[in-house]
């Protein structure tokens, strides 16, 4: 069969990498794909955009593919599904109107008011004073999010009341652009951030492996919010209790809820959770894809076939079939270029790709090929993912993987994974 991803970044390298591993597959298709994706065996590249639509439809069709995989939440947000099935081709992801749970935080929020989902108190404005005027009643930290999409940089813990109002004036004043036509205010939680994924097929879920991101630039969880610095799987803070607690109370509420809506969900559904001290799970976000750094660790302890899984996924399936997990630990830590979040330095030239230690992987997300060298074109520029019978082995062959590759001004959080071993 032949199966097309939709994307260009290191998650969607993750995908066509493990999609490739199907005996069933004989063609990957990636749009546009990147340079890690075109050297993959039965991958190749193709030059759409992943929001043009209207050609991704006609590749689709005019190549007999049997299964698309969206991998970016642009091309969701942009009804990219509905345009598939009405063309009756099998596509796996939510509806435009379903996945307006990642692009509007308002939709999301007043969502989980009415179906009583736990999530922080917040406030809708379209303006910034009085925004700005609730703040001040509400006191700090407290936290600011443009409402569409920002790709991942659209939130901001503030930590003063000075540092609210620079983040609203901010975003008021088109630092997201469109996605910043409203604000939402809501109260910061406190707690351990965790990532649970699961996979929907309209009525059924399919839960994938439990993982942990790392959304602050720096060591420790300082620094300014990204679209992710690493990430590792699996995340002790979501065991089997937790697990059946956040199905409980988080994602059989909200499948049960978008259907109840006349929004029936499909597709992979990621909740960003905080686990407060009470060990009660709440929802922070929600994404209407896999997330971008989880699915590279994520997928590498997969055993399953994931065509399998997405098949049964788009045909309402997920009932029938299970995913099968190594034991082992994975750990993916971003290469990141100089003067990330706020900007990135691009076509520097990549070194040491080539000398990575066995079982190590380099996912691409932001490179390019330029006169026969790798060369850095965006923020995130590699997730190097390795496994290990801890969480520990794997930080360490991730780090070895991490120290082969140089770029100039690259940059990396030496502690991926830091929560889970310091609970050893």
């Amino acid at each position: 069969m032949k199966v097309l991803v939709i994307g260009g970044g290191g998650r969607e390298h993750a995908l066509a990498w493990k999609i490739a591993q199907s005996p069933r597959v004989e063609k990957v298709f990636v749009a546009p794909g990147n340079p890690g994706t075109a050297a993959e065996a039965k991958c190749r590249n193709v030059p759409i955009g992943a929001t043009n639509v209207a050609e991704l439809v006609a590749f689709a069709a005019d190549n007999a593919i049997d299964l698309t995989v969206v991998g970016p939440e642009a091309p969701l947000v942009e009804g990219v599904v509905d345009t598939f099935r009405d063309a009756k081709l099998p596509i796996f992801g939510p509806t435009r109107q379903a996945a307006q749970l990642e692009g509007s935080k308002a939709f999301a929020k007043d969502f989980m008011e009415r179906h009583g989902i736990p999530t922080a108190k917040y406030r809708v404005f379209d303006t910034a004073a009085p925004a700005i005027d609730f703040v001040h009643e509400h006191g700090a930290p407290v936290v600011v999010k443009a409402d569409g999409l920002a790709a991942g940089k659209g939130v901001i813990v503030a930590q003063s009341i000075d540092e609210a109002e620079a983040a609203i004036r901010d975003i008021f004043g088109g630092q997201f652009g469109a996605a910043g036509a409203r604000v939402v205010v809501e109260s910061f939680l406190e707690g351990e951030e965790a990532s649970f994924i699961v996979m929907v097929d309209g009525e059924h879920v399919l839960p994938m492996a439990s993982s942990q991101d790392h959304k602050a630039r720096d060591e420790g969880d300082r620094g300014p919010n990204t679209g992710g610095m690493g990430a590792y799987s699996p995340a002790p803070v979501l065991d089997d209790t937790m697990i059946a607690r956040v199905m409980e109370t988080v994602i059989e509420p909200t499948v049960e809820g978008m259907a109840l809506d006349g929004l029936p969900y499909t597709g992979f559904l990621y909740a960003g959770l905080m686990i407060g001290a009470d060990g009660e799970p709440q929802v922070l976000e929600f994404n209407c894809r896999f997330g971008d750094p989880e699915t590279q660790p994520v997928l590498m302890r997969l055993d399953s076939d994931l065509v399998d899984l997405l098949e049964a996924g788009v045909e309402g399936r997920l009932d029938q079939v299970s995913a099968q997990w190594t034991p082992k630990a994975s750990v993916g830590v971003v290469l990141a270029s100089a003067g990330y979040p706020e900007s990135s330095s691009k076509g520097d030239v990549i070194t040491g790709l080539d000398d990575l230690p066995a079982g190590v992987k380099a996912f691409h997300a932001g490179t390019a090929e330029k006169d026969g060298n790798i060369v850095t074109n965006g923020g995130r520029v590699l997730c190097i993912t390795a496994l290990g019978e801890t969480v520990e082995a794997a930080q360490q062959a991730a780090y070895a993987g991490v120290d082969k590759v140089k770029f100039e001004g690259g940059f990396c959080r030496r502690d991926i994974g830091w929560r889970a071993i310091g609970r050893d």
